[in-house]
């Protein structure tokens, strides 16, 4: 449970502190003042003020702010370096500048993967990479490196063979025969069902192979994978929208209990979740939804089309839409999560 917590603050801290980033970096360099800048929401922890900005965190670590002055067209007390001052072309910037560092981060931490352990290629062969503690394989006495060799009787010759066995035996008991080193050993194997996978699993991760890049490669791999991650991701939403697949939503529980999960593996598998997490939040932030940058960035749209800003009680609506759109979509994605977490076994 402890791990879960230090995982999601972790993944979720960082993600928000990219975002914010985006934001009040681009706020500076056009000018605008920023009176604050807050990693989390409520209570503040602790703060301190550097010139003209406070920076803050607060005690909830699930999202941040920047206090932009001017944001609101009636506070004009910031003058000309108020948000609302400035040309259209550097508050379009500023806004879409949260969701652009969602984008950098995952090349980032990619880079830095490649860098530190390397491209890990799958093994074919039946051997245990990872060995997931609390999981089946781990509560069977399997460890790292221990090499498969048959299932009540079959010959397992490979990694594939080795998954499609145990990949529909839920609750079935196997008896597992694999060698350790130079030892010949046996035990029992009971597979659990896996809600994220959606199938029967044993908790381990097939042996790799490691390739260890260089500056320039490792920089054009994260690059590219970043890429065709968010190309998965853009077709995975329009397959959701025509109706082709059903959406999985995963709210914050969920998300806190997958970051506890990757963490669980190792420091990897969590950079690398949060990647994923990061091109995800980047993307939906974009949507055309009142209250997200995307929404705002359409409000700045039909600003320079009308040639003067929305009504302020047209806005407050979208703004109030919006948040109701995202409250609905938020208690759904909870609700779910509880059902996923606490309910389904």
């Amino acid at each position: 449970m402890l791990l879960t917590i230090i995982a999601a603050v972790f993944v979720f801290g960082m993600l928000v502190l990219f975002h914010e980033l985006g934001h009040f970096i681009t706020a500076k360099l056009t000018g605008m003042r920023v009176d604050e800048f807050a990693i989390g929401f409520g209570p503040k922890l602790m703060s301190v003020k550097y010139g003209e900005t406070l920076y803050s965190i607060r005690v909830f670590p699930l999202g941040g702010y920047n206090n932009i002055a001017g944001m609101d067209p009636s506070d004009t007390e910031a003058g000309e370096r108020a948000y609302s001052a400035k040309p259209i072309w550097k508050r379009m910037i500023v806004i879409l500048a949260g969701s652009i560092m969602n984008f950098i981060l995952p090349i980032i931490l990619f880079f830095g993967i490649y860098m530190i352990s390397g491209i890990h290629t799958p093994s074919p062969e039946p051997v245990l990479g990872d060995v997931i503690a609390g999981k089946p394989a781990a509560e069977a006495g399997l460890k790292t490196g221990d090499r498969i060799i048959r299932i009540d009787g079959q010959e397992i010759d490979s990694w594939k063979s080795f998954v499609e066995v145990v990949r529909n035996g839920e609750g079935k008991v196997y008896k597992v025969e694999f060698k350790r080193g130079n030892e010949d050993k046996s035990t029992s194997l009971i597979p659990a069902y896996d809600n994220s996978a959606k199938r029967a699993m044993v908790g381990v991760l097939g042996s790799v192979t490691t390739e260890k890049p260089g500056l320039v490669k490792s920089t054009q791999l994260a690059v590219q994978n970043t890429g065709l991650v968010m190309y998965q991701m853009l077709n995975g939403l329009v397959q959701i929208f025509t109706g082709k697949t059903a959406a999985d939503l995963a709210g914050p529980l969920g998300v806190a209990q997958m970051a506890g999960e990757m963490a669980q593996i190792g420091l990897v598998p969590l950079l690398n979740f949060a990647a994923l997490l990061s091109l995800n939040l980047g993307i939906i932030n974009l949507f055309p939804i009142p209250a997200l940058d995307g929404g705002h960035f359409v409000t700045l749209l039909i600003e320079a089309v009308r040639g003067k800003p929305m009504g302020a009680k047209a806005v407050q609506y979208a703004q109030i839409v919006g948040f109701v759109l995202l409250m609905t979509l938020m208690l759904f994605a909870t609700s779910q999560d509880i059902a996923r977490v606490f309910f389904q076994k």
